[in-house]
Formats: C-alpha cells, structure tokens, sequence
C-alpha cells in the first residue's frame, strides 16, 4: 500500500489560520512561550508573580489584541474576577499619614511608624500595617557611600529659662589597654549646665531614657530635647518614652552638628580640659574623674557666654528671680591645673 500522498499546504480554513496567529501573538505578548520554542537569546519579559501584575498583563493583552476578557485572563493564568473588580486603597486617611511622617522621619521603618501612628490613637494589626506600608513604596533604602544631609526639620525656638531644652550627644574615650567606653552628656541650653554625664562600655536606648528620667527628678521636665540621628537616640525604647513623657524632641538634619552647638561646644571643652589631660585606668576611675569634673564645670567655672557666671549660678538667678549682678556670694576658689583630678 506504499504510494506518495499529496496535500495542497493548508490546513484548515483561513478564519482558523487567522484566529491561531493571534493566539501565538498572544501569548508571545504575555512572555508565556513553550519550553522547546524558547529562545535562549531573548528574555522571557517580567514574571507575572502577584495578582495585580497579572492583572495588568490581561488589560493590556485585552486593550492591545482584540480578544475576549475569558480568553486572556486564561493566557495569563489569572482568575476573570481579578481583572473585573477594581479594589479602592483602604485606610486613605492612614496612607496619607503614614505618607507624611514618612516625609519628615525619612529614616523610619514601619516599626517607628507604628509607634508614631499609636501616638495619634491609631492602633491597628502589624501586619496590615506593614502591607499598606510596602503598598505605599515606603521602605527604606540602604544607604551606601558617604552620608549626605537630607535637609532640616522645624525650626527650634529659643529658650528664655532654664530646664526649657536639653540637648545630649555622646562622646567615647578609651581606658586600661584601649578599652573603649562612651559619655551621655545632657545640657541646659539656657544655663550651660551639665545635667548629666554618664559614662559606661554601652549605653543603649532603655538606659538613655531611665537617665533622662533621673534628670528630670532632679531638675524638672523640660518642653524639647535636641538630639542627632543616632541609633540609640531613635530606637523604639525613645520613641516610646516620647509617647510616654509627651516631650517633643528635635533631631538635627543628618550631617549638620552645627545645628545642636551648645552640646558640641560643651564635648569640645570636655574633651580638651579633662580626657586630653587624663589617662583613665579604668571605669570606676573614669567615673571618678568624670564627676569631679562635672561638678568643677557647673559651680567654679567661669562661662563666658554667661557674662562670666557658673552654670549653677545663672539657675539659681533665674530661681530667684534676679538679674542683678554681684547677687550672689562668691564661691570657694579651686585651682583645677593645681588640685589635679585624678589624685
């Protein structure tokens, strides 16, 4: 039964032929091809991974190609109810917020918004939460390379009195066999006094805020505190004792340490009349020196910005009520060079 058998080249009608073509473009459209035909020269496009993408791919295979809703949303393997609903962003009043704190804390992650949020009184699960925030594009990029100032916050007011703003920064030093610790400096920005001057091998932000707490028992609580953009300084433990305390608090634009002078021109005469002239044998002796000198710099050092009066005079001034000078005794001389700390 051999013999040769003749076919004139087609198969099946022309409509047919016409509705395959378009088929083929469809699916070439939506980077779905067969695993044989696939070309290892040309990209596969975009994998379509979530509904939303998948919805996209279909309006377009729909608004490009002329073919039905049923028969893209089978190329593109997404369900036909995907593509008919349009779902409105829920939550627009918090999106919009969450939009603008992001603004201002550039460096905040849900987490800190969250906390922020509770402030305000919106209480609202992590999860939903953290889904609005990645909806929102507001994830936080790593930075790399030299850090760059992104800009001011508010501006702050001047104080008139004491125990109005505080500002506190951290300076470390080493002691023994280049054992590293650091210093918590807390100032007066009207009085110049040092509140508090802590030094320790680490200071996180649980232990900044239970010695913001000492200070305020001791002097009273202040309206602001100043600060720089420090990891312990914008922890979750400082964000919650600002929600607790109801203290507002000023960070500095990143890069820009002129903006917080009082504290850093009080480090500068920390660092040069005590850790350049001491040599620190270990913590307990640290802190030894650290608080002979604190108490040397609030009630025996002349201050010049202060018209030459000590910190702890110009509060006790403004405790009184007087402005007059010579209105207070003068105090026991100390020759500081002479007495020698450490000894």
């Amino acid at each position: 039964m051999e013999g040769e058998v003749w076919w004139d080249g087609r198969v099946g009608c022309p409509q047919a032929e016409d509705i395959g073509d378009r088929e083929r473009a469809v699916e070439e459209a939506a980077g779905r091809q067969h695993a044989r035909q696939l070309d290892p020269e040309r990209p596969a496009g975009k994998a379509l991974t979530t509904p939303q993408l998948k919805r996209d791919a279909a309006l377009k295979v729909i608004d490009k190609y002329d073919i039905s809703q049923r028969r893209a949303c089978r190329l593109v393997s997404v369900d036909p109810k995907t593509v008919r609903r349009e779902l409105e962003p829920d939550n627009p009043e918090i999106r919009e917020r969450m939009r603008e704190i992001a603004a201002t804390r550039r460096r905040f992650g849900y987490r800190r918004i969250e906390v922020m949020l509770a402030r305000e009184g919106v209480v609202m699960n992590q999860k939903k939460l953290r889904r609005l925030y990645k909806e929102e594009g507001l994830s936080v990029k790593r930075r790399r390379g030299r850090k760059r100032a992104t800009g001011t916050r508010e501006p702050m007011l001047v104080p008139d009195g004491p125990s109005q703003r505080w500002s506190l920064d951290f300076v470390s030093d080493v002691f023994g066999p280049a054992r590293r610790f650091r210093m918590l400096n807390v100032i007066d920005d009207y009085t110049r006094e040092c509140l508090a001057l802590v030094a320790d091998t680490s200071l996180s932000g649980a232990r900044v805020a239970r010695e913001l707490d000492r200070c305020i028992r001791l002097y009273g609580r202040p309206e602001t505190i100043v600060s720089d953009n420090g990891t312990e300084l914008t922890s979750r433990a400082i964000l919650e004792w600002q929600n607790q305390t109801g203290i507002a608090w000023h960070y500095i634009a990143p890069g820009k340490p002129q903006q917080n002078g009082f504290v850093e021109s009080f480090n500068g005469k920390l660092r040069d009349e005590c850790l350049n002239e001491e040599v620190f044998d270990s913590l307990t002796h640290a802190r030894k020196i650290l608080g002979r000198w604190r108490h040397d710099y609030n009630h025996h050092r002349p201050h010049s910005s202060l018209g030459g009066l000590t910190p702890a005079a110009r509060r006790s001034l403004e405790l009184v009520g007087s402005n007059a000078p010579n209105a207070l005794a003068t105090s026991q001389t100390m020759d500081y060079e002479r007495g020698r700390l450490s000894k």
